[in-house]
């Protein structure tokens, strides 16, 4: 019995008569798509660059008339460490609301939650990220402060504080933090899940030593993003830290934090180019540091918890 050969099994190459193959169709579509995508992140690359170069100049024009001593001190015109040490305030204040609540939202939705409430309350708490800093500013102004602080807890604190804005700071960074973690969670494989359950581990102690710890990558990188964040938030600590440079270790004090100082610095009030003005980009410049060494630091937990299944 003769074989017969339609020439267009997988081996031949080719398709139909006249029909060009599959692999010639995807070539010219795959090669658009991917110069689009290096055009993407050389573009992100280009930005950071072009931001940096915007900050040399200012930033040496600065530091040809104010001395390393004098930005790097505790007291003074240009003294930056006040501003250092209110911003470290509020995001210490800001993580510990935001990790425990953020944690506790990402374990309940990704092991607890049944499909119908996780349908639900993941949406309402990223909704959290999408409500204004101003807002979030002006409740702690109305709210937080006055009610929760001096009525509800009789703490004495004055009208603006770091304790407010810690708090109000906090809550903004918790969808980060939570919808981050979940997606942590939930990519640990459901084969170790049932492992220890199979071991006589109940689901508590599944989520904190099976789950958690095979995530814990992804969650380390959800703090560190948000904690770059809440350095980086203006508006909240602008209207609720303080104006005033204030290097206290004390939460209910007023202290300005780096990014409330260049609000205040880029307000219009202080001519272009003078030397009051170019702190506005040395400040910035050393948060831009902070970040940076502070994203370096996550990509380095990532690397180095990072678990591959």
């Amino acid at each position: 019995m003769s074989s017969i050969s339609t020439g267009a099994g997988p081996s031949s190459g080719t398709g139909l008569p006249g029909v060009p193959s599959l692999g010639r169709q995807r070539r010219p579509v795959e090669s658009v798509i991917k110069a689009v995508l290096f055009c993407a992140a050389l573009l992100s690359v280009l930005v950071t660059f072009g931001i940096i170069a915007a900050l040399i100049k200012p930033v040496l024009d600065f530091f040809a008339e104010v001395p390393f001593g004098d930005f790097f001190a505790t007291e003074g015109t240009y003294a930056v460490l006040p501003l250092v040490a209110g911003t470290a305030m509020t995001t210490v204040i800001a993580l510990l609301v935001a990790v425990p609540l953020g944690l506790g939202a990402a374990m309940y939705l990704s092991e607890y939650a049944s499909r119908r409430a996780r349908k639900f309350l993941k949406p309402t708490v990223e909704l959290l990220a999408g409500v204004p800093s101003v807002v979030y500013g002006f409740f702690a102004l109305t709210f937080v402060t006055p009610t929760l602080l001096q009525d509800l807890l009789n703490l004495e604190v004055g009208f603006t504080n770091s304790l407010a804005a810690g708090l109000v700071l906090g809550v903004m960074i918790v969808p980060t933090v939570a919808s981050l973690s979940e997606d942590a969670l939930s990519a640990v494989p459901q084969a170790l899940r049932q492992g220890s359950l199979a071991m006589g581990a109940n689901r508590m102690q599944t989520t904190l030593r099976v789950v958690l710890p095979a995530a814990l990558s992804g969650v380390a990188a959800a703090v560190v993003l948000g904690m770059s964040r809440a350095v980086g938030e203006t508006m909240i600590v602008a209207l609720a830290a303080g104006a005033q440079k204030n290097l206290s270790w004390d939460p209910r004090e007023g202290m300005q934090t780096m990014t409330g100082f260049m609000a205040t610095t880029a307000g219009g009030e202080n001519p272009v180019g003078s030397t009051s003005y170019n702190t506005l980009f040395a400040v910035g410049m050393l948060l831009f540091v902070i970040t940076f060494v502070i994203n370096m630091i996550s990509i380095a937990l990532v690397r180095r918890f990072r678990q591959v299944y």
